[in-house]
């Protein structure tokens, strides 16, 4: 057993067994140790794109810091312990609501406060094309503006952290600067942009790619086109939804050696369906979608996905296979990765935040099998 301040496991890396010792929420020591048993420890999971789970959904006009809440307690069940909450192309008065929400539920509840350093938005500026633009209405697409970012700061207690944008927009590039310079971090997605439009946004401080490979036309010309342009810009790092689903197994390995893993993040897109049981629902977005066994959601009798249905535990397992990873690589795309763009989280190191998950994986399985989670070294979850 573990005593309440020592967390045994093997490091993934290694193999060889560790006692992680917790004093006051932040790792005092790591300790080499034999005899911990086939389970590993490894810092939490970090997911920088996450709409809804298990139900609730940031983007169905409804949400209150409850929900929020809600939220962040199925995120520390698939091993999550931090992630930013993600909203998509609406109205400004849509997206103002739920900044205020989560900014709420930020100040009411600690563990929200611990696990959401800020906020996604993902839009609105994004392609009005069909296709790049995704399943985002296109109604609501429209040119970035500061006044804009400015209400949603205010609105949010400047918890606004992330955003996603097409650099094709009129003004986008000086809107990419002017964000960057205030510390925000800019990533490019659902675009149709060209190379140089590509280039010329990364040069002002686009420093991410948003599910790359994703969000884009169907069709693209051999070369050039907006894939190899982001794969070829070192300036930018990839995130990758690697859910077996959305990429092609080939396609994930290809991309991930071309942006190497130092500039590869996984992330889940996760949406409301994700974590439900497998069947048919009536959704806003998508109308008549199905989820299957396996995790996909797609619109029912139809090739087309409507978002994305399994956590980041899985998707890192998944991700291994795919690319032919080790484990530690893997867990490397979900922690210590999307750790730099959240201010250094998620390392397994003395003196990091006691963020860590315990879990069972052997080579061909699908999803991490959580055993224990804790938050600030406070056990938030147990199977």
């Amino acid at each position: 057993m573990n005593s309440p301040g020592v967390i045994l496991g093997r490091d993934p890396a290694t193999g060889q067994g560790i006692a992680v010792v917790v004093e006051n929420g932040v790792i005092a020591a790591i300790q080499a140790v034999d005899g911990t048993g086939h389970e590993f420890i490894a810092s939490g999971l970090i997911d920088l794109q996450v709409n809804g789970f298990a139900g609730v959904d940031l983007n169905d006009r409804h949400l209150t810091p409850e929900r929020v809440k809600m939220l962040a307690e199925h995120m520390l069940s698939v091993g999550v312990t931090t992630f930013l909450p993600t909203l998509i192309t609406a109205p400004e008065a849509d997206i103002v609501r739920a900044l205020s929400a989560i900014a709420e539920a930020r100040r009411r509840f600690p563990s929200v406060a611990d696990m959401v350093p800020f906020v996604h938005v993902e839009g609105p500026s994004i392609s009005p094309l069909d296709g790049p633009r995704g399943a985002h209405p296109a109604a609501d697409v429209r040119a970035p503006s500061l006044d804009e970012f400015e209400r949603w700061q205010v609105a949010s207690s400047d918890c606004v952290g992330l955003v996603t944008l097409a650099p094709e927009h009129p003004g986008a590039i000086d809107y990419i600067s002017a964000l960057a310079q205030r510390g925000i971090h800019v990533a490019l997605g659902h675009t149709a942009a060209t190379p140089d439009e590509i280039h010329e946004a990364a040069a002002a401080g686009a420093s991410l790619s948003t599910h790359l490979g994703n969000g884009a036309a169907a069709t693209l010309p051999r070369h050039p086109n907006v894939l190899w342009s982001q794969l070829a810009d070192d300036r930018l790092t990839a995130t990758f939804i690697a859910d077996g689903h959305h990429l092609p197994a080939d396609t994930f390995k290809a991309m991930i050696r071309a942006k190497g893993l130092e500039r590869a993040i996984l992330v889940s897109d996760a949406v409301a369906l994700a974590g439900m049981p497998p069947g048919l629902y009536e959704q806003p977005v998508g109308g008549h979608v199905e989820v299957t066994a396996d995790g996909r959601v797609g619109i029912a009798g139809t090739p087309y996905l409507a978002g994305a249905g399994l956590p980041l535990c899985a998707n890192v397992a998944i991700a291994i296979q795919m690319a032919g990873l080790t484990l530690g690589e893997g867990l490397r795309l979900a922690t210590e990765n999307p750790g730099r763009i959240v201010g250094g989280r998620s390392r397994l190191a003395v003196g990091a935040p006691a963020d860590l998950i315990q879990f069972a994986w052997h080579e061909g399985q699908c999803r991490l099998d959580l055993s224990a989670v804790w938050l600030r070294g406070e056990k938030v979850f147990s199977r």
